[in-house]
C-alpha cells in the first residue's frame, strides 16, 4: 500500500532560505550585524563601493545587505543581489555546505573544548584514563561526522534530453502514484529518497527549467522512513516547469527524525540547470521526486536501489526509454 502524499499542514510564509531558523542560523545573523557595524565604521569606502555595486529592488528591505554575505540566508526573499550569477549553490574554497559551514566551526570548537578538557582532567585532575579517551574519542568522531555530513562533491550531471535526474543522495524506498490534487487526474507518480545521517544531503535540480512555484510547511520530525512523513512532518515543496516537455516537476524537501532544517536557497522565477545544487536537509532526512501520472515519464529505478543527486537518472520520457 502507499501512503498518502499530500500534505494535511497549513502552509506558511516563506520568510529565508532555512525558514524553519535555528540557533546556528541566529548566530550567523547576530554576527552579522556586528559585522556590518564594523564595516561601517571602519571600513566606510568598502561600504560605499559596494552599495554602488548592489543591485535589484527590494522596497521596505529590512536584510541590510552590505556584501553578498548579508544574503547568505535571505537571497530567496530579497530583491537585491551582487552577482546575478551568484546563487549560492557550489563550493566556496572548501568542498562544504554553504548552510552547514556554521554548524561545521561550532562543531569543531566544541570537540576542541571537550578534548582539551579531558586530556587536562587525566593530567591534572587524575580523572581515569578510560573516561579521558572515552570523552576524546566521542568529541572527535562527532566533530568528524558533522564535517562528513555537509561535504559537497561535485558531480557528473548526465546531458541526454529526456531524463529526471535524482534530487538526493540515498535509498530509494517508494515507487508508487500517490494523491496530488494540483496535478492532473489528481494523481501523481512518486519517487521518494530516504538520506541517512552518512549520505550526503545537497539536494540538487531533477531537470533544466523554471522554478514556479516554492511553499513551505512547518510540522512534525517522525522518523523519514515512514510513510505518514510525507503528511505531517515539516516540509519544503519547489515546482519546476521542465524546459524540454513545460510539465510540472515537484521536489519535496522533507524533514526527519533528526533533521530539523530544511534549506533551499532558490527564488520564485529563477531558471537553473539539471543537477544544480538547490538547498540541503540538515541531519536525515526524506525527498521526494513527483510528477503527472500518463506523462511520459517511466521509472528507472526500484525501491531499495541507492541513488546520488544529480548523477543516478530516476526517470526517462518513454520515447528514450532503452528496451
Amino acid at each position: 500500500m502507499s501512503d498518502k502524499s499530500e500534505s494535511v499542514l497549513p502552509s506558511a510564509p516563506i520568510t529565508s532560505v532555512q525558514p524553519g531558523g535555528g540557533w546556528c542560523m541566529a548566530l550567523e545573523l547576530a554576527w552579522g550585524r556586528v559585522r556590518r557595524a564594523l564595516l561601517r565604521q571602519f571600513r566606510p569606502a568598502y561600504v560605499t563601493r559596494k552599495q554602488a555595486e548592489r543591485q535589484g529592488t527590494c522596497p521596505n528591505c529590512s536584510h541590510d545587505p552590505v556584501d553578498a554575505r548579508d544574503l547568505k540566508y535571505y537571497r530567496n526573499v530579497c530583491g537585491y543581489y551582487f552577482d546575478k550569477g551568484d546563487q549560492y549553490t557550489r563550493p566556496r574554497g572548501l568542498p562544504l555546505a554553504p548552510l552547514g559551514r556554521a554548524e561545521v566551526l561550532i562543531s569543531l570548537l566544541l570537540a576542541g573544548g571537550v578534548i582539551v578538557l579531558s586530556a587536562s582532567g587525566w593530567y591534572w585532575w587524575h580523572w581515569p584514563a578510560w573516561l579521558a579517551v572515552s570523552l576524546i574519542a566521542v568529541a572527535g568522531l562527532s566533530a568528524i561526522q558533522v564535517v562528513y555530513f555537509f561535504r559537497d562533491p561535485e558531480r557528473a550531471i548526465p546531458d541526454q534530453p529526456g531524463l529526471l535526474v535524482s534530487p538526493a543522495d540515498g535509498l530509494v524506498t517508494h515507487v508508487d502514484v500517490v494523491p496530488a490534487k494540483d496535478f492532473p487526474q489528481g494523481r501523481a507518480l512518486r519517487i521518494s529518497i530516504f538520506l541517512s545521517l552518512f549520505d550526503v544531503h545537497i539536494n540538487r535540480a531533477p531537470c533544466g527549467g523554471r522554478v514556479t512555484a516554492r511553499r513551505y510547511f512547518p510540522g512534525r520530525f517522525g522518523n523519514a522512513l515512514r510513510g505518514s512523513v510525507a503528511e505531517s512532518n515539516e516540509q519544503f515543496w519547489t515546482d519546476f516547469e521542465d524546459s524540454e516537455t513545460g510539465q510540472v516537476v515537484r521536489v519535496k524537501q522533507i524533514a526527519g527524525l533528526v533533521a530539523r532544517r530544511i534549506v533551499n536557497w532558490l527564488r520564485d522565477g529563477e531558471t537553473v540547470e539539471r543537477g544544480q545544487r538547490i538547498g540541503l536537509i540538515k541531519f536525515g532526512s526524506r525527498t521526494d521526486l513527483l510528477v503527472a501520472v500518463d506523462s511520459g515519464w517511466e521509472p528507472c529505478i526500484e525501491p531499495g536501489q541507492r541513488v546520488l543527486a544529480g548523477s543516478t537518472v530516476l526517470m526517462r520520457r518513454r520515447q528514450t526509454a532503452t528496451m
